[in-house]
């Protein structure tokens, strides 16, 4: 698969692509596939950097680190997995039994130590289980349903959905923060790809009408 150059607008398509289909638009096949680029996306980003302890400061005052950022994705992992998990194999789970996940301090301090690569090794752990749990899943399966009086209830689909857009939304700020903070001066091509041109590469399939 060809890769944009960076700040290159990929080629034109007759299909469409990640770049212009909306989430919510998305076959269950193509919502995966969407999460799975995720940490591909990352991969592709971080690992080339040589200068991790840059990773762990902020650009700029106000605007989150890289490595924060990835913290940010490998707990709200932990946070829907279970959801998913127990919507999948209960029928009406009560979601609010579910044990909370809650960061001890001595979590905070483990954190502290750890690289953001093996930080990303830990996020990537989590997503490749969402993502096996969702394959495993027939289509009629997506519709599941668990309940919450503290939240809402969620479906196995609108949790899918809540991890691709909050996905966009990290990796944008990632993309910036990577720009910013100069780690991607003297690095290949193929990691400086910016996000637009990321998704314009990744080819979808539509829910059906």
């Amino acid at each position: 698969m060809a890769t944009a150059a960076p700040g290159a607008t990929a080629p034109a398509s007759a299909e469409p692509t990640a770049g212009d289909v909306k989430i919510s638009e998305l076959s269950n096949d193509s919502l995966v596939t969407r999460l799975l680029f995720t940490t591909n996306h990352l991969s592709r980003w971080i690992t080339p950097i040589h200068d991790l302890q840059r990773l762990e400061r902020s650009p700029f005052r106000g605007m989150p680190s890289v490595k924060g950022l990835l913290l940010q994705m490998r707990d709200r992992e932990q946070l829907i997995f279970p959801k998913m998990h127990a919507i999948a194999v209960q029928n009406d789970p009560n979601l609010d039994r579910l044990p909370q996940p809650a960061r001890t301090p001595e979590q905070v301090a483990a954190d502290a130590e750890r690289s953001a690569l093996t930080t990303l090794a830990e996020f990537r752990r989590l997503r490749q289980s969402t993502t096996s749990l969702l394959r495993s899943l027939p289509d009629n399966a997506w519709s599941r349903v668990g309940t919450s009086r503290l939240e809402h209830d969620w479906q196995i689909r609108s949790l899918a959905e809540h991890l691709a857009n909050a996905d966009i939304d990290d990796l944008q700020q990632m993309d910036e923060a990577l720009e910013r903070s100069g780690v991607r001066e003297g690095i290949n091509a193929l990691a400086r790809v910016h996000l637009d041109d990321l998704m314009r590469l990744v080819p979808v399939s539509l829910k059906k009408s």
